[in-house]
């Protein structure tokens, strides 16, 4: 199995954290003892046993949890957009653009298209924008953005500007901006101000 550096690295903190509360639990009380005393010890280093072995016992179903959390997370990143860099996922977002207008009955053709900043999406992601802009009939648009929820890859309408429609054949300028979910890997680094 394959694990992230982030998924290793809360591992190795959930590993030196349980050793320094075991530590922390386990360590003996100093001071002299007595005989009373002694037997009370025992009585509470097996309660200490017990619970001990009963977090022992909940061990397995907390790693069967992990492993489903894991998995879960595979399947919902399937949808990234992969790319080596920023400018190749929102090049493929435009391509996915232009396939799902030409898949229209009729065929939107898109006209022209601008590429949007790559942004920070959340702590592990990063977000690529597209904005493009065509003509098309009302019921066309309803059927593009329908089919563009149905795509496998994460995408998002971020922005969606309809003008009034052009002549007798009721065509709608359109301009639709979609966003899509990449690694965090291909968004730069935001530098500080150098003086």
């Amino acid at each position: 199995m394959n694990l992230s550096e982030r998924d290793r690295k809360a591992l190795l903190y959930l590993a030196g954290a349980l050793l320094l509360a075991a530590v922390i639990y386990f360590w003996p009380a100093g001071g002299a003892e007595t005989a009373a005393g002694a037997s009370n010890d025992t009585e509470v280093l097996e309660k200490r046993l017990t619970k001990a072995r009963a977090l022992l016992m909940q061990v397995p179903d907390k790693q069967a949890l992990l492993k489903q959390a894991q998995a879960d997370l595979s399947v919902r990143e399937k949808g990234m957009l992969v790319a080596d860099t920023a400018a190749q996922a929102q090049a493929q977002l435009f391509q996915i653009l232009r396939r799902v207008g030409r898949a229209q009955g009729p065929p939107i053709e898109v006209r022209a298209n601008e590429i949007g900043q790559a942004r920070v999406f959340g702590d592990d992601y990063g977000e690529v924008s597209v904005s493009v802009s065509f003509e098309c009939g009302i019921e066309q648009l309803v059927n593009l953005l329908a089919d563009l929820g149905a795509q496998p890859e994460l995408l998002a309408t971020t922005e969606i500007r309809i003008s009034q429609a052009n002549g007798t054949q009721k065509v709608i300028p359109v301009r639709l901006a979609i966003s899509g979910i990449v690694p965090r890997k291909l968004i730069p680094e935001k530098k500080g101000l150098a003086f």
